[in-house]
């Protein structure tokens, strides 16, 4: 039966798919055996001997299995009229057969597998057989054959070239050759680096033309801050200074172009780019805006939304200052919280949105205290974290000098006798906030004692109330007094003399030593008055034994004393002083629910065997970047960026086992020195050197509300910073953390 183009393409598809034997194609066998040439040989030697007269064997087999039909057929007596071999050019032979079945095979009701078409005449007006020699061509062994030029059987060049299994059509497909066409990628134009160099310098031109007129513009309205500005002059600002920070941002896509050299890329650092930005493009005119509150409200709010899209886009695409753009968003959120008075609600979002900056920043360089001091003004009003961010600011290795002088908008209201900050906050956050006053500032020096004194009296039932609140007011409190020991940044400290390197060895031991130097030394006001604090501090809260509220302060307390463990010089200080006989009780109630002791030995930092990857405590943040950790933290112990700013401080049930393995394992190394704590292996229990030996008398009286207050804590995640610090009905205007006026002190930093 006829079959059109599309026929023939399904069945010879069908057969590369389906065929897995072959039927010998002479007329009157129909033997079908596996394609193998072995098989194959053996048919034609026992059943068609005669067809290897005009062929060899290898080649008939070949043929065979290609389905080269007609080059096995037998060859045909030649017609009266016509010559043997020569053929008649007007008689062509047809292309298909009329005959249902394919010559040589009887008639199947399977689908074809394989055409046996035949070089001949091609059907008239049929459009699927008039096509060109090279589209709709049946695959051919004989690559250089056509349908329209067939060659004889026995024609040299019908052997086929070499040994390969049929292949699959590669005919185009007309309809779908247009839909299912690859779209070419769209042509780049590579620039090359002087056309860079100069695109750079033609931005750099007109950024320092409009650079010098935001400068006098600037300045000129700094000097007349009676003038009133009407809103068109406002917009006129707004738009030069936009004009800027659009200039801005093309240098430093153009600067740190992919394509750019190490050159181009250094001269944003070179020129100070991103500290002009910040100071002529936005700063200048932010203060220039608050000086003129409340008429500018508007035009302010405005132009921070500006900048801080801006700084967004530049942290997104500028990577190479990413630092510097944190620091900046935050600025820009806490200018942004200090004139919301309105609505309670976007000041508290605000001061969230910057505070997320600060610390983000603060991960990145936890050694700069500028960041503390920040995260200190947005404290308010809980003195307690105010008055830790303010301290750790001043001693870590890059102290932020300037907290020297905001850490006393902490200190004036509540050494105000007069005050009305006093009535309401704690009590017990009055007394100690008061006596770090006194220490910094040698004010009210008479009633440091008795401050000392309240706040000892009320910290054990303090404790006892608050329960598990009381874990991050507790590391607050030991962060803020180990500090204070450090004469709070001052360069005439003499533990910080002991324990800073000398002559840029980090790992030497200094060569200041206290003891050797000066057998009489004698502390200074400050260092006495914080030794009392530390002392009275850790009396009360080391006697409440077994209370898991009170192990974050041990833990930070523990950690200084490991690290002043290195120093003689800084050891002989405190060692008098330190209550020894206290902290190995606590150690031996610690090992009462203990039993890896290998662990705890062992020299190496005892890590979450079960956790895949770092997990640090609350307090492990809280100390990070302080001059006294550098020697406890492993290298990669902060590595872990999953952890979400929001989960750092979130106390977890299990995190109290841990704790107490770290506490062990630091008491395990201070007792290694055996000069101040002893440890035996054998009973697992510590203990002190003769000289630090003496009788508590009514250690753990304070713990008897341990149980019960421990009975009803909720063992579920626990947020640490939701601390009460405030007592009373309280107007959203005190709850403020920072008045119009009061911003003067805290501009932002320029950065250099």
């Amino acid at each position: 039966m006829p079959q059109n183009h599309k026929d023939v393409a399904t069945s010879f598809t069908n057969y590369l798919r389906r065929a897995s034997k072959v039927q010998c194609p002479l007329e009157g066998c129909n033997e079908e055996f596996p394609s193998i040439d072995d098989r194959i040989s053996a048919h034609l030697r026992s059943c068609h001997r005669d067809l290897l007269e005009h062929k060899s064997i290898s080649t008939l087999t070949q043929e065979i299995k290609n389905g080269n039909n007609d080059a096995v057929r037998r060859p045909e007596q030649p017609s009266p009229s016509q010559d043997p071999g020569v053929r008649q050019p007007d008689t062509p032979e047809p292309l298909i057969e009329g005959n249902s079945s394919i010559r040589g095979r009887p008639k199947s009701v399977s689908p074809l597998r394989r055409s046996r078409a035949r070089p001949g005449q091609v059907v008239n007006n049929d459009p699927d057989f008039i096509r060109s020699t090279q589209a709709g061509k049946l695959w051919d062994p004989d690559s250089g054959a056509s349908a329209s030029s067939p060659r004889p059987p026995n024609h040299p060049s019908s052997r086929p070239l070499r040994n390969l299994p049929p292949a699959r059509r590669t005919d185009p497909v007309d309809d779908d050759a247009e839909s299912t066409k690859l779209i070419k990628q769209p042509e780049t134009r590579p620039i090359s680096q002087e056309q860079l160099i100069a695109e750079v310098k033609g931005i750099y031109a007109g950024l320092v033309m409009v650079e010098s007129k935001c400068i006098e513009v600037d300045n000129a309205q700094s000097s007349q801050n009676e003038t009133q500005l009407n809103n068109e002059q406002w917009q006129a600002l707004i738009a030069l200074h936009r004009t800027l920070l659009h200039e801005h941002h093309d240098f430093f896509l153009a600067s740190q172009h992919p394509s750019a050299s190490q050159a181009l890329r250094r001269l944003a650092s070179k020129y100070a780019m991103p500290a002009r930005m910040w100071r002529h493009g936005i700063h200048s005119f932010l203060e220039l805006l608050r000086h003129r509150l409340p008429h500018s409200l508007e035009h302010m709010l405005t132009f921070i939304y500006l900048a801080y899209s801006m700084m967004a886009l530049l942290y997104e695409t500028v990577p190479a200052f990413e630092d510097t753009w944190i620091e900046c968003l935050g600025d820009l959120g806490r200018y942004r919280m200090a004139i919301e008075d309105d609505d309670i609600r976007d000041r508290e979002v605000w001061t969230s949105v910057s505070r997320h900056w600060y610390s983000k920043a603060s991960d990145k360089a936890p050694t700069t205290g500028r960041l503390y001091h920040h995260l200190a003004i947005l404290a308010r009003p809980n003195p307690l974290q105010q008055l830790y961010y303010y301290t750790k600011s001043l001693c870590v290795p890059i102290p932020f000098s300037s907290a020297r002088e905001s850490i006393m908008t902490l200190f004036d209201p509540i050494l105000d006798p007069n005050g009305t900050l006093n009535s309401r906050l704690i009590p017990i956050d009055v007394f100690f906030v008061k006596a770090h006053g006194i220490l910094f500032s040698n004010k009210f020096s008479e009633e440091f004692g008795s401050t000392v004194e309240s706040f000892r009296s009320m910290l054990g039932n303090h404790i006892g109330r608050t329960t598990r609140k009381w874990m991050e007011s507790g590391y607050h409190i030991g962060i803020s007094n180990c500090c204070a020991l450090l004469c709070y940044g001052q360069d005439d400290s003499a533990i910080l003399k002991a324990i800073r390197p000398q002559h840029g060895d980090d790992t030497a031991e200094p060569s200041m030593d206290i003891g050797k130097a000066s057998p009489e030394y004698k502390p200074n006001r400050t260092e006495e008055g914080a030794l009392k604090l530390f002392e009275g501090t850790c009396d009360v809260v080391l006697r409440r034994l077994g209370d898991p509220n009170t192990l974050p302060y041990l833990h930070v307390v523990m950690v200084f004393i490991y690290h002043l463990s290195h120093y003689s010089g800084a050891m002989l200080l405190i060692e008098r002083t330190f209550p020894w006989k206290l902290v190995s009780l606590q150690l031996n109630a610690l090992l009462l629910s203990y039993r890896e002791h290998h662990r705890i030995e062992d020299e190496q930092f005892p890590r979450q065997e079960k956790e895949p990857a770092p997990r640090p405590l609350p307090e492990d943040f809280a100390m990070k970047g302080l001059v006294w950790v550098d020697k406890y933290f492993p290298l990669d112990w902060f590595s872990n960026d999953k952890i979400d700013d929001d989960e750092k401080y979130f106390e977890v049930a299990s995190m109290t086992d841990h704790r107490k393995e770290r506490i062990l394992w630091l008491g395990c190394r201070i007792a290694k020195s055996g000069r101040w704590l002893t440890y035996d292996e054998t009973s697992h229990q510590f203990g002190v050197v003769p000289d630090y030996e003496k009788d508590i008398d009514s250690a753990g009286e304070d713990a008897e509300m341990v149980g019960s207050s421990e009975a009803t804590e909720p063992a579920s995640r626990t947020s640490t910073f939701d601390s009460a610090t405030t007592v009373g009905n309280v107007s959203e205007k005190d709850q403020d953390m920072m008045d119009i006026d009061e911003s003067l002190l805290y501009k932002p930093i320029i950065r250099q």
